[in-house]
């Protein structure tokens, strides 16, 4: 295709869509939407420490992942409420909307990608045989204003 043709296909694409009122990114499924009114944030927690600590069901989770959500619901005005299991469970929750994100010291090369959507990693540590291991959260597969928000949040924090 003809460059000029190109652009101006995707200039009539980009005005398109952006005169639809559809606000980009989107959540289909409305969970940050959600978080933000009901002002509350489903985290599920895989203990993994030190990203999660689980000391006993009295006590909410702990752990620097448990920390950065802490504040990231602060962002939204919201408080979090947790649901502690295994991290197939947890990424069941992501899946039927009873859960917002999941952590649990996740990998990027975590075999649940195919069904949650991972953050870009925002910490890297090294592993037993000297690898760096890249770190990342997961939140339901398709809702991406609430991954951009959270992504956008971690970046800054991590700054």
């Amino acid at each position: 295709m003809h460059r000029p043709l190109a652009l101006a296909l995707a200039t009539v694409a980009l005005t398109t869509v952006g005169g639809c009122g559809v606000a980009v990114p989107a959540d289909p499924d409305g969970t940050l939407d959600r978080v933000r009114s009901d002002r509350v944030l489903r985290v599920g927690v895989a203990p993994n420490a030190p990203f999660t600590v689980v000391t006993d069901p009295a006590t909410p989770p702990g752990g620097s992942e448990v920390d950065l959500l802490s504040g990231f619901a602060r962002r939204l005005g919201a408080r979090l409420e947790f649901v502690v299991g295994g991290e197939s469970r947890l990424v069941g929750g992501l899946e039927d909307g009873t859960l917002d994100v999941v952590v649990g010291g996740l990998l990027d090369d975590s075999p649940w990608e195919k069904r949650a959507a991972l953050t870009r990693p925002y910490a890297e540590t090294t592993g037993p045989d000297d690898t760096t291991r890249a770190h990342v959260m997961a939140v339901p597969l398709g809702e991406n204003a609430m991954l951009t928000e959270l992504e956008t949040y971690l970046d800054e924090v991590g700054r």
